[in-house]
């Protein structure tokens, strides 16, 4: 660029030779040599000033070859994994980390990082195998890191041939499309030529996932030493994955205080904003929606204003949230550490690309308050790796015991830790002679994760704003203790001002398949009792404006449920001033213990069975069930199977079908969580 824009002065000033004499030309030249140089001097020294501020780091070089990292580093095993929360991640680093009792290498990767093409070539190193731990998000949808994969199996001719592979799927049976992506990628491989070592093993996180996990990795392994003729080395000893470093003396401005990605994030905030750049929206409003009752019903508001962030009717905010500091101070209490210790914990791994289990350098205080999952049950792993700084025998025996999988352990384990629902300060509180290092437990335990609402608005109405409906968790667990779940409570001490001072929330936007039908003409039923009516105020509030633009917009029709029409009757006044304005066609409560026998949406939807039915079949009319799968949604299901069956005259199995085919053409559309 320089060389072209100097061409470009000396052109410009060069005049021609017919018009001026010697001495004109050797001024001009003069005249333009020093522009030259000015010009050259002036860019030279920009540089040199901003370096002395922001010293400037070439960007690591990208290593899109697993094969090549595979070789330089003697590994003959790669677990990929697909994560959206973190889990799918731990186990395939528990499977890598297992390869060396066996005498094998392995490395847990992403396959985001790298160019899975080049899974063909695996082949080329003798005695390998490729693990996939496929977790299944949403509607039967890969997680986000594993899409580029899952697009690739989809397109690729490959030839696999000659290359080993597992795969462990993770899901949920409470929803339609249960290990969807773990089964693809198992039949896909297979297609591709690939040659399964051990079958397919499928992960159920309604019921127990790492029961599902360990049973299946306790056959896996055995399977491994048969197919490649090796013999587990009897190694069951510890292996640390990090190392710790403690940083007497560092600027403090090196050090990270909650940020996701890049340093000081949060002090100078700039667009785009994602997963690894968080935005800190004010919070603006926070109101309790429920007018009585023991629960305590929120609505809040975001201020997204200067963000550039954009968001559909449906979409969902992701947030960040920090735990309890009580909860963290009584966690350093009891291992007597200095909370404020600034330490960083490094890979012993020096080629691996996670060069650290959260953001470091940290203190332990931000990596325990902002980092680390220090509310949930620890996993079985945990419990084996902690059972070594126990003093007392039969504590080490019981937590070994509870960490294996025979049914007195297992038995063990949900009663103890599942259903006493003990996190791990209250497995420290009751149990007085474990005294584990700081350091391992901060890389033992799961990274905190992101929590993810839908959106209780439309940007055509909020554009700057982004409103969150949610219901706070807070009981008593069978031990005694008092449970607050992290982030609700978080959020509702969320004021909107506190000494002058804004409260923020670390956020993004992750897009969603929820939408609204292309054409406003389209009738909407939405189906969304208790906090699953989030989506639903956005839908309405969309539609309202579609209206006043004046377009057609066709019936809009919604279904709620609460347990009492004077306690929790979320956005009652919105709602029932949006029915009189005509835009909400059709309000239906289920209020369900406000009589003797309980209603709920359901029974709504068989009531009025005909009209649904004329709207579904022949008005192309547009379905949305949003809130708890467990239950409701199945329920949801089988009302609509029953419609079909009665009005329509369908049997039962045309009925399903029926309603599967809705699904694939995105008529049927769910929001649900378990």
């Amino acid at each position: 660029m320089e060389d072209s824009e100097s061409q470009l002065l000396s052109d410009e000033y060069q005049p021609p030779e017919t018009l001026l004499g010697s001495l004109d030309i050797f001024v001009f030249s003069l005249i333009a040599g020093l522009l030259i140089y000015w010009f050259f001097f002036r860019k030279k020294t920009e540089p040199v000033l901003d370096l002395k501020t922001f010293p400037a780091v070439p960007p690591p070089i990208r290593q899109t070859s697993f094969i090549e990292k595979m070789k330089k580093t003697n590994r003959n095993v790669v677990v990929f994994y697909g994560s959206q929360t973190g889990t799918a991640e731990e186990f395939a680093n528990r499977l890598a980390k297992d390869a060396h009792r066996y005498g094998m290498k392995g490395m847990a990767t992403d396959p985001e990082e790298y160019d899975m093409s080049e899974l063909s070539r695996l082949k080329e190193i003798p005695n390998s195998m490729a693990v996939f731990c496929m977790a299944t998000y949403g509607e039967g949808d890969p997680t986000d890191n594993a899409q580029e994969f899952y697009d690739w199996m989809q397109g690729t001719d490959d030839d696999l041939e000659g290359v080993n592979f597992a795969v462990f799927g993770l899901g949920n049976k409470t929803y339609e499309h249960f290990n969807a992506t773990g089964n693809y990628t198992d039949k896909r491989l297979a297609e591709l030529g690939g040659k399964r070592v051990f079958d397919l093993g499928l992960g159920d996180d309604d019921s127990n996932l790492e029961e599902d996990f360990i049973s299946w990795k306790e056959q896996f392994w055995p399977a491994v030493c048969e197919f490649f003729g090796v013999e587990a080395t009897g190694e069951e000893s510890s292996i640390r994955q990090f190392e710790l470093v403690v940083h007497n003396d560092i600027n403090m401005n090196q050090v990270y205080t909650g940020e996701m990605g890049r340093l000081k994030s949060f002090q100078t905030q700039k667009p785009p904003f994602d997963s690894k750049n968080l935005f800190l929206a004010p919070v603006t409003v926070n109101r309790k929606l429920n007018k009585g009752g023991n629960r305590h019903l929120m609505h809040i508001e975001l201020d997204i204003m200067d963000s550039k962030i954009r968001y559909d009717a449906g979409d969902h905010v992701a947030v960040y949230p920090t735990n309890d500091a009580a909860v963290v101070n009584r966690i350093g209490e009891r291992l007597g550490v200095d909370l404020d210790t600034v330490i960083s914990l490094k890979n012993l791994d020096e080629e691996s690309n996670k060069k650290h289990p959260f953001p470091c350098p940290s203190t332990y205080r931000t990596a325990l308050t902002h980092y680390l999952d220090i509310n949930n049950t620890p996993r079985k792993n945990v419990l084996y790796e902690l059972s070594q700084y126990t003093s007392d025998p039969q504590e080490q025996e019981n937590m070994r015991k509870m960490a294996s999988a025979s049914p007195e352990g297992k038995a063990l384990y949900q009663s103890w830790v599942l259903d006493s629902e003990r996190n791990i300060l209250a497995i420290l509180e009751d149990l007085p002679s474990l005294n584990p290092p700081v350091d391992h437990l901060c890389e033992l335990l799961p990274r905190l994760q992101a929590r993810y609402y839908s959106i209780a608005s439309s940007n055509k109405v909020h554009p700057t704003s982004i409103h969150i409906c949610a219901v706070v968790i807070e009981y008593t667990t069978k031990t005694g203790r008092f449970y607050k779940g992290v982030a609700t409570n978080w959020l509702k001490n969320k004021e909107v001002t506190e000494n002058g001072h804004k409260h923020t929330v670390p956020m993004y936007v992750r897009r969603s398949q929820f939408r609204l039908p292309f054409k406003p003409s389209n009738p909407v039923i939405m189906i969304g009792p208790g906090t699953g009516i989030a989506p639903f105020v956005g839908f309405i509030q969309e539609r309202a404006w579609q209206k006043e633009q004046g377009k057609d917009v066709g019936e809009t029709i919604l279904y709620f449920g609460c347990r009492h029409k004077n306690e929790d009757f979320l956005y009652q006044q919105e709602l029932e001033e949006f029915e009189r304005a005509g835009v909400l066609t059709q309000l239906n409560v289920a209020f369900s213990r406000d009589q003797e026998h309980k209603i709920y949406v359901q029974h709504l939807l068989k009531k009025n069975k005909e009209q649904l039915w004329k709207l579904i079949h022949s008005n192309n009319a547009h379905i949305y069930v949003c809130g708890d799968a467990r239950n409701m949604a199945r329920d949801v299901h089988t009302a609509f199977y029953e419609i079909a069956e009665e009005v329509g005259g369908l049997t039962h199995t045309q009925a399903v079908d029926y309603f599967k085919k809705l699904m694939t053409k995105g008529r049927y559309s769910q929001d649900v969580w378990s």
